[in-house]
This record gives structure tokens, sequence and C-alpha cells, in this order.
């Protein structure tokens, strides 16, 4: 950074922060519809519906997030009753994680409420622009994965 580069300039940082606002602005709007399930809790729950016998490595690279973490977040989800966990036939250090009635029936019910919090986001934004921006953030992402 410049000494005279300012936060708000950094394409990085404003980055950053629309992610950070979006989340918050979307775990309020699930909490005051009355869900009782993170971001992240339905980030593994959608990727176990799309991906079903993904393992829990795949799941924590598919959100953004470490092994412990998912961890976690999968003890919540079962103690909740939204994943049933049970031994790997072939692999004792992995485990079978499939979603219950309860848990397909939240992703089901909060996905309109989802697509209303990202509607409301991309307010402002034509389908061009959001476009644009979906390339340049592949291009981006694609720059930094080939640079090693």
């Amino acid at each position: 950074m410049q000494p005279s580069e300012k936060l708000n300039d950094i394409l990085f940082y404003t980055l950053e922060k629309a992610i950070k606002t979006y989340r918050q602005f979307a775990q309020k709007n699930i909490t005051k519809a009355g869900f009782d399930i993170t971001i992240d809790q339905w980030l593994v729950l959608k990727t176990l519906q799309q991906q079903p016998g993904i393992a829990q490595q795949e799941i924590a690279a598919m959100v953004f997030k470490d092994f412990a973490s998912v961890t976690r977040i999968i003890e919540l989800l079962v103690t909740k009753g939204y994943l049933n966990r049970s031994a790997h036939a072939t692999d004792k250090r992995r485990s079978n994680l499939t979603l219950t009635d309860k848990g397909n029936t939240i992703i089901k019910d909060i996905q309109p409420l989802i697509m209303s919090n990202r509607k409301r986001a991309l307010e402002g934004i034509s389908g061009e622009e959001s476009d644009l921006l979906n390339g340049v953030l592949n291009k981006l992402t694609g720059n930094c994965q080939s640079s090693g």
C-alpha cells in the first residue's frame, strides 16, 4: 500500500467490505425471519444437498472454511437435527453425512429469503454489470490460483 493510498481505494479491501456487509445483512434477515441457522451452516447443508457423499475436507474447500470450523458446523447441524452422521463403510477417518427431512425442509423454506437478500443486494446493478463483475472476479481468482 502506498503511503497516500486510502483503504477504500483498494479493490481487495472493497471486496472484503462488500462480502462482510452482505453476510451481516443476510444473517440479520435470516434471524429476523425466525430461522435457527447461520449462513455458514446453510452453505454446508446446500453443499451436501448438491453433492451427496462429499468428504468433509471437500466441504471445507467449497465453503472457504478450515477443517476444524466445518467439524464444529457439522456438530451443530447434527445436534439441530439437520444432518445425520454415520460411520463410513471403508474409511474410518470419514463419516457419511446425509441431510435429514428437517435439513431438506429448511433449505427449501429459506430459499425465498436467500433470493430476496440477493435481489436487495443487487438493486440498481444491471444484469450486464453483474455479469461483468462476475467475469472480472473469476479472472482475479484464476490469476491467484495459477500464480501459486
